[in-house]
């Protein structure tokens, strides 16, 4: 079990308590985090380890990391799977598989699945050398998640109300007349001048609160990738955009291009943009390839 101790759904106390549960039905070996990296590099070890079952208790980020950490060298039978407890501010990946979002009934589920020797296999997606289980994006979306890592480092929390203040300001802030971004897909099809996009491996793409925000409501751990993309930055279509992603069915929307169950697809830009995969920035970066991995992980749930 990678354990995130700074995780913000949980103390010490209900983590502790969480632990003797999941004793109570198996061997378990409790690893701390200690820094970042340092998730990857556990699960690496217990992969290689042949270890049959490794869970994360913590976060989007702590569960990016351990999922890249089992798929250091690939997929294969080795592979352990993947047992998720959410402990984190939004829990993405974990609300997307159904888990429940409080940790303690989390692992009451994970306890369940294990009993029964429950799993599905999902799909996952790539950028360049990097594994990500729900999204990746480039342009705007990357540079707010900079915008609040840069907050959270003078010691602000991460909550849903910073995200919001802090998207504000980063859109008015940002050049909104000089799209950057060209798009080409496996197909032939290219589109040019574009302002930011979103690459999907599931539906919704995050949450705001506890509503579920969906710009590519198809998308499947079942599927290829998806892709959202707009072509304008007006404050009327943007809020337009964000009124429809909050929809439960949302529709069409002007300035947007959406686009399904994608193998592949390359993003350039004309300068380097920021770039995020499953709200852990990557820096800035000219080029980037993505690719779907079907079948990629087994999963409990």
């Amino acid at each position: 079990m990678v354990v995130n101790p700074r995780a913000t759904a949980t103390t010490a106390r209900s983590r502790d308590v969480l632990i003797h549960a999941l004793r109570g039905a198996a061997e378990v070996e409790i690893a701390q985090t200690a820094n970042r990296g340092h998730a990857a590099a556990l699960a690496c070890r217990a992969m290689r380890a042949r270890v049959g079952f490794v869970v994360a208790l913590g976060g989007d980020g702590t569960v990016n990391e351990v999922v890249n950490g089992l798929l250091t060298d690939g997929v294969h039978d080795g592979v352990p799977t993947l047992g998720v407890v959410p402990a984190g501010s939004t829990n993405v990946f974990a609300r997307a598989l159904g888990l429940p979002s409080d940790p303690t009934e989390a692992v009451g589920a994970l306890l369940d699945a294990l009993r029964a020797d429950r799993s599905r296999q999902v799909s996952l997606g790539r950028l360049n050398d990097r594994w990500f289980t729900f999204t990746a994006g480039i342009g705007f979306d990357a540079a707010l998640i900079a915008a609040v890592e840069r907050r959270r480092r003078r010691g602000e929390r991460s909550t849903h109300a910073l995200y919001a203040r802090v998207g504000l300001r980063e859109f008015f802030a940002s050049d909104r007349r000089h799209p950057k971004l060209t798009i080409e897909f496996a197909d032939g099809m290219v589109l040019e001048k574009q302002f930011y996009a979103l690459v999907n491996n599931t539906d919704p793409w995050t949450y705001l609160g506890r509503h579920p925000m969906r710009p590519t409501p198809e998308a499947s751990f079942d599927t290829g990738l998806a892709l959202y993309t707009r072509r304008r930055m007006g404050a009327v279509g943007a809020s337009v955009s964000l009124a429809q992603m909050l929809r439960r069915n949302p529709g069409w929307e002007p300035g947007a291009t959406i686009r399904y169950d994608l193998p592949e697809l390359i993003i350039t830009a004309s300068e380097p943009v920021p770039v995020q995969v499953d709200g852990d920035l990557l820096g800035a970066r000219d080029k980037a390839s993505f690719r779907s991995v079907r079948r990629a992980l087994r999963v409990a749930f």
